[in-house]
Order: structure tokens, then sequence, then C-alpha cells
């Protein structure tokens, strides 16, 4: 592509729910620490659940979410996800999830997170958004080794929620 006009002729975008996902994190989050590279912090999944049109089960004990963060100009928290977990399907089939993301949090909204009696936070006040991958040896669900998938995540008083979108 040559030109801007060019660019444009491109489909748009388009989506549709895939599923949301629910992940327990119980014991809250583990402070690994600042070093050179930024605060390095750990969530670990106790559990969950995930939901849609096509693909329903559990999410199994055991995955993560190493975050990584710092600061922007104008002191919003800026964050990273490492993220990975494994999900086992209604039928028994298991598939390994993964997702990087990105988030962004004003400082009052990270000061109501650090708040145990805080009322929850709308998450249209802050930006948490994921990028997930599937991998499955499963014949049922193998059509999501083929697509790439983004979301929309909020902090629950349990976890994280993620709705997520196939794109198409």
């Amino acid at each position: 592509m040559d030109t801007l006009d060019d660019a444009n002729a491109l489909a748009p975008l388009r989506t549709r729910h895939l599923c949301t996902v629910e992940f327990e994190v119980e014991g809250g989050i583990i402070d690994i620490g600042a070093s050179p590279f930024g605060v390095q912090r750990m969530g670990y999944v106790t559990g969950g659940r995930f939901f849609g049109p096509r693909i329903n089960g559990l999410v199994l004990p055991g995955g993560g979410n190493w975050s990584r963060s710092g600061q922007l100009a104008g002191d919003e928290a800026v964050g990273t996800f490492d993220a990975r977990s494994v999900w086992q399907a209604d039928n028994g089939d298991r598939i390994f999830v993964s997702y990087s993301g990105r988030s962004v949090v004003p400082p009052d909204v990270r000061a109501a997170f650090a708040d145990p009696d805080a009322a929850p936070v709308d998450s249209s006040r802050y930006y948490l958004r994921i990028a997930p991958v599937f991998e499955t040896a499963s014949t049922e669900f193998g059509w999501l080794n083929a697509i790439l998938a983004v979301g929309v995540g909020e902090r629950t008083d349990f976890g994280a929620r993620h709705v997520i979108h196939e794109v198409l």
C-alpha cells in the first residue's frame, strides 16, 4: 500500500463476543518489588469461569498474571500484563490461554484500589485492555487456535473480569 487511501480501502475491523471470563485471585497480589525495569507484581489465579455463546467452562487453578507498572507524565499508572491460564470447557477439553495487555489508572482510582473499604470503581474510569491467544488439542474447540481476540477488563472484588471478542 502506497497511500493512505489504499489503507482506507481495507475492510474495517470487526469483532464478535467470544466469552466473558472471571478470574479468581484469592490471596491478592504478590508484590515482587521495584527493579530497574519497573514495579513487578504477580496475581495467582485460583479459579474462575468463562461463559459465552459458543464456549463455557471453568478456569483451572494455577495460572497467573505477571504485571509490570510505571507512571505516565500525568501521574497515571501504566501497566503491562503477561498472563497465562488453563481453561477447561464443559466437555472436559482444556485450552491454554495467554495474553498481554495494557492498563492506565488515574491517581484517584489507584488510591481507591488500595483502600479495602472503598466502594468498587466504575471500569469506565480506567483503561484495561488485553489481547488473548488460545492453544488447544480439542477437536471441538480447535477453531480457537486460528483466532486473535481482544478484551476489555475490569477489576473485581474476586480478581478480574474480561469481556473477550474474537477479531473477525
